[in-house]
């Protein structure tokens, strides 16, 4: 009873920032829902896999024309993103830290669908000139590029800083991806511009970004391993991601460009990045729901 308790709070704290027009009874109600599992106005629920929203998802109907750059896929929500996507015929590119870990997964995607298409690369998201060699690698392969899915992310408890000399889960979550980002934009215009299909960036965010006061960000105050404060920081970089979500939607308009930015909350998901912190609860079941944004994603 108290783990279910816990759970319930969990989900409910951060959601209070933002849903403070809703009364308890419909906060309660909508708590349960999701722990139920019972389907939204989406037509998915907490229990939905990633298959079953991928094989009903009119975007991947041509998916053989595809290909898709996802960060973090070596395990929980990306992998299971990337096996599902690459069963649809998706081209998936997985740069990855540890490349033994994208090997084994190469290997079990291929397994399940022996035509899939799976290229590793290296990259270290914390470290600026890797995700710059990264991106030239790429580009130098002359692929088209319809997804990015910026998913990859870490949480510390203590103060690390990247090679670069920032605070290791800023560099990691926000910075990265940044830069990821703003050196493939191009490609991806490029390539809608020519295919005509509408290219889709995707940045996984948390609810947990609402942790995060109005007033600024407190980098300097966590610059000190006594007022370093772990979910601060994590909670700091998903703010971050929003806004630039939000960011890069406006220049994407301005150049009228076919190509769309989502900033997505998967909800409660067992996935690696919590499992060294037992203060942090997780679903039970890996429910995939980042691979929703395809259909319905909170649009910036």
């Amino acid at each position: 009873m108290c783990s279910i308790y816990m759970l319930v709070v969990a989900i409910v704290l951060p959601c209070c920032f933002e849903i403070l027009s809703l009364n308890c009874g419909t906060l309660m109600k909508e708590t349960l829902r999701y722990l139920a599992g019972i389907v939204g106005p989406s037509g998915y629920g907490s229990k939905s896999t990633a298959e079953q929203v991928a094989n009903s998802c009119s975007y991947l109907v041509d998916s053989q024309r595809l290909t898709a750059i996802i960060t973090g896929a070596t395990s929980g929500i990306g992998a299971e993103t990337a096996r599902a996507v690459a069963k649809r015929g998706v081209r998936v590119v997985i740069p990855a830290r540890d490349i033994k870990k994208a090997a084994e997964l190469k290997e079990r995607i291929r397994k399940d669908n022996p035509n899939a298409e799976v290229i590793l690369c290296e990259i270290d998201l914390s470290s600026l000139a890797s995700v710059k060699r990264f991106c030239n690698e790429f580009l130098a392969l002359g692929l088209p590029l319809n997804v990015l899915i910026n998913n990859a992310g870490i949480f510390s408890q203590k103060l690390e800083f990247s090679e670069d000399k920032f605070e290791m889960t800023f560099a990691t979550n926000y910075l990265g991806h940044y830069l990821l980002t703003e050196m493939l934009i191009e490609k991806m215009i490029e390539t809608a511009e020519q295919t005509g299909i509408q290219g889709r960036i995707i940045n996984l965010s948390s609810v947990i970004h609402s942790w995060v006061g109005r007033d600024c960000f407190h980098f300097n105050q966590m610059l000190h391993p006594i007022n370093y404060n772990g979910t601060r920081a994590y909670a700091q970089s998903k703010l971050a991601t929003i806004l630039h979500a939000k960011e890069i939607a406006k220049q994407l308009k301005a150049k009228n460009a076919n190509v769309t930015i989502n900033a997505v909350h998967p909800g409660i998901v067992k996935t690696g990045i919590f499992r060294a912190h037992k203060g942090f609860i997780t679903g039970k079941n890996l429910h995939i729901l980042i691979i929703q944004v395809f259909v319905f994603s909170f649009s910036i």
